[in-house]
């Protein structure tokens, strides 16, 4: 009420100057005009008395002070310092990890060899039974320049392997077959990358027969380290296959980039002999130096990679590996007698 009495003074004096000073109005006009402006800081005043009384309140209100939770039972336990039988953080719901999904998991270990794998032929066992010894008869210069190559290579290694006389023991037969896996890798790869960088070069797709030749070489790399499990090479053999892969690499690179059609006959007339090798070889599980491989359990890498029963011998990768020789004699003469430019009749893994 003090205030407003304040107010309507003040107001009341204005309203007398006011109305000296304006000639031309009446004092009753500007009575009203200054009675509307009290009554509005009136209710000005008004409010700021009840906000300043509100905030005098809060300051002299008592705050309470803050209230000490009580600690979860598990901290009352280990408090003391008793802490041997403190679970894992793993265990803890807060920490677990989500399960990765199959979709999305990651191999971290290293898998055991013959398990990524490209495709390639299951053999039946009826199949590898049926393998036969046969021979492509060369008809064109070229077909005969690959078919004396081998032959030539044949009897140097023979004789420079000690394969051609004494006895045909295992020690002969493991340096024997390693060392011609080392070789019998490298023509699939070698064509596949250059036809593939031909491939790249030119702006064309390859027909097909790329994949073909990487699956030829990785299942004579396979081969060799099948046999690698019975064998832990040299010093000396090491040194041979790095000398003997640096020549033939070369060679072969240069020979397929002349003539790919000699190249595949003379891989066709090298699975030939490789065929015979192993034809051999069998004869030796069955009679001769072998005999223990009948009943000696094969690799774990040669279970794996052709889908070996678990009672399988060695008798029995060799029968696979010559079923796989076989193959590749059949593929590489087709090969042969085709065009660089016409498609690839096999799919992958046949």
């Amino acid at each position: 009420m003090s205030a407003l009495k304040i107010v309507i003074k003040g107001s009341t004096l204005l309203c007398s100057n006011g109305a000296k000073s304006l000639g031309i109005a009446s004092k009753q006009a500007v009575w009203n005009k200054f009675i509307l402006s009290g009554q509005t800081s009136a209710r000005c005043l008004a409010t700021n008395v009840d906000v300043d009384k509100k905030v005098k309140d809060v300051k002299e209100s008592k705050i309470p002070k803050e209230t000490k939770m009580p600690e979860p039972d598990h901290l009352e336990h280990f408090k003391p310092g008793r802490v041997d039988d403190m679970p894992e953080p793993d265990s803890l719901q807060h920490f677990k990890k989500p399960k990765e999904s199959s979709s999305s998991a990651i191999i971290t270990k290293t898998p055991p060899p013959g398990v990524i794998t490209l495709p390639h032929p299951i053999w039946e066992e009826q199949q590898v039974h049926e393998v036969k010894i046969t021979h492509t008869p060369p008809e064109t210069i070229i077909d005969k320049m690959a078919y004396y190559n081998v032959q030539m290579l044949r009897k140097v290694f023979d004789i420079f392997s000690g394969f051609s006389f004494g006895y045909r023991n295992e020690r002969k037969w493991l340096n024997r077959i390693s060392f011609l896996e080392t070789v019998a890798g490298v023509p699939g790869m070698v064509a596949a990358m250059l036809r593939h960088m031909k491939s790249l070069r030119r702006l064309q797709r390859d027909f097909g027969w790329i994949h073909t030749l990487l699956e030829e070489a990785e299942n004579e790399r396979m081969h060799l380290l099948t046999v690698l499990e019975l064998k832990q090479p040299s010093m000396l053999f090491k040194l041979s296959v790095i000398a003997s892969q640096g020549v033939f690499v070369t060679w072969f690179s240069f020979c397929y980039m002349l003539s790919p059609r000699f190249c595949h006959r003379f891989v066709g007339y090298l699975e030939e002999e490789a065929v015979k090798t192993y034809s051999k070889c069998l004869e030796d599980i069955e009679n001769g130096s072998l005999q223990h491989w009948q009943t000696q359990r094969a690799p774990d890498v040669a279970l794996r990679y052709w889908k070996l029963k678990e009672d399988a011998t060695m008798k029995d990768v060799i029968l696979a590996i010559r079923a796989d020789e076989a193959h590749h004699r059949v593929v590489n003469h087709t090969l042969a007698s085709m065009k660089p430019t016409q498609f690839n009749p096999y799919k992958p893994g046949q």
